[in-house]
């Protein structure tokens, strides 16, 4: 059973199994705020937000720690990390079979540390999900398998604001070259904002998933 505290939009158009998807949050929010899409995203979509496992205290949240120190500078915790993407791959499983969700239509949406985490997991459980929507984040190549199956069938959205100071958008650009050269289709964008997701991102990635969930 999932041990993830999580909020649930039930679909507003009912069917027998809707088509899921899943928001994962970033550093030090928590399952409230990609939430607050909810409503203006495809009305058959059931959409789930869980709340990352690592309290920081006053309502924020973390997938894993970011550490600080003089010697290495910033740096991620990727046994954390990982613990993570053990987690939320057990959680899409209990929420799929809980409400019997389309078995080829699963989108996971993660913005910047939930983006990391998106892109790690859609490699470590290759085809558990469909459709990886990664906003504000990157690939990091420190959180992926030895060896990437040639059997992924996974499409990416990715989208990052040239001026962000959290996540540098240099690094975004090389997620577009990283999936290309594994033969996946990919969107790649750019918006003239820092940190966070201007309006015509949010109207993009809305159409790029209405297109996905058409029979």
């Amino acid at each position: 059973m999932s041990e993830l505290h999580y909020i649930v939009r039930t679909p507003k158009i009912t069917s027998e199994n809707p088509p899921l998807l899943l928001l994962l949050h970033g550093y030090g929010s928590n399952e409230e705020d990609l939430f607050s899409f909810a409503e203006e995203l495809p009305d058959e979509l059931l959409i789930v937000s869980p709340q990352a496992p690592l309290s920081m205290g006053f309502g924020s949240y973390a997938w894993y720690s970011i550490n600080f120190d003089e010697i290495n500078g910033k740096f991620s915790n990727l046994k954390e990390a990982k613990e993570s993407i053990d987690k939320i791959s057990l959680f899409i499983d209990t929420i799929k079979k809980k409400y019997q969700t389309h078995p080829n239509k699963t989108f996971l949406l993660g913005f910047s540390q939930g983006a990391i985490l998106s892109y790690a997991l859609s490699f470590f459980h290759p085809n558990k999900i469909q459709h990886v929507l990664a906003l504000s984040g990157y690939i990091n190549t420190e959180l992926l398998p030895e060896n990437i199956s040639s059997e992924i069938r996974t499409d990416y959205y990715c989208s990052h604001g040239t001026v962000d100071q959290v996540l540098p958008v240099a690094w975004a650009r090389n997620s577009k070259p990283f999936l290309d050269a594994l033969k996946l289709n990919t969107v790649y964008s750019e918006y003239n904002v820092g940190h966070g997701v201007a309006p015509q991102n949010f109207y993009s990635f809305k159409k790029w998933i209405e297109e996905r969930l058409s029979p």
